[in-house]
């Protein structure tokens, strides 16, 4: 009787999850400290990956944001809504796929494109792969090479005068001939 009185209350405010409504993913009772230990662990990981590419300053953002989140917050229900990223168990989900992720892009080294790189460049007359889709825009109108061409020789505006009709501008304010 005495344990149903000091433990139901003390239940009641840890807010146990029961499950996750997610097929497959279990709960995990200390999530806040599984987060916080894969976030440290990105976040010295990410380290291999040179200061200035766009990958590596992308995970730290968010991965500092979300650290900084779990470590303010204590309960579970706080962090979620505060990140706004789903359930704390999806968090995890994610942060070890970026750990798997942070480990093949090292290995793929995506950013370390030695400089006497040479790429193909497929000529306009080249026959193009069956396997590339063409997107070849239509011709553009012969206006537009007037336009171009009068650009080019700095004859633009007397192209637009000679093409402006002769009739007088109404400025505002006058009465109109009917």
């Amino acid at each position: 009787m005495f344990l149903r009185r000091v433990a139901r209350p003390l239940m009641m405010m840890a807010k146990l999850k029961e499950t996750t409504g997610i097929v497959g993913l279990d709960v995990v009772p200390n999530a806040r400290e599984v987060l916080i230990g894969l976030y440290n662990k990105t976040l010295s990981e990410i380290k291999a990956v040179p200061e200035d590419e766009g990958y590596r300053k992308a995970v730290e953002s968010f991965t500092s944001h979300r650290l900084k989140v779990c470590q303010e917050e204590e309960d579970w229900e706080a962090i979620e809504k505060k990140l706004g990223c789903g359930q704390v168990e999806e968090l995890i989900e994610e942060a070890q796929d970026e750990l798997k992720l942070i480990g093949h892009m090292i290995e793929w080294n995506p950013w370390g494109i030695p400089d006497d790189y040479e790429c193909e460049v497929i000529e306009n007359d080249a026959p193009v792969p069956k396997h590339i889709p063409l997107h070849r825009p239509g011709p553009l109108p012969e206006e537009f090479y007037k336009t171009l061409e009068a650009i080019q020789t700095g004859t633009l505006e007397m192209a637009i005068s000679s093409s402006k009709k002769d009739d007088p501008e109404i400025a505002s304010g006058e009465p109109q001939a009917k």
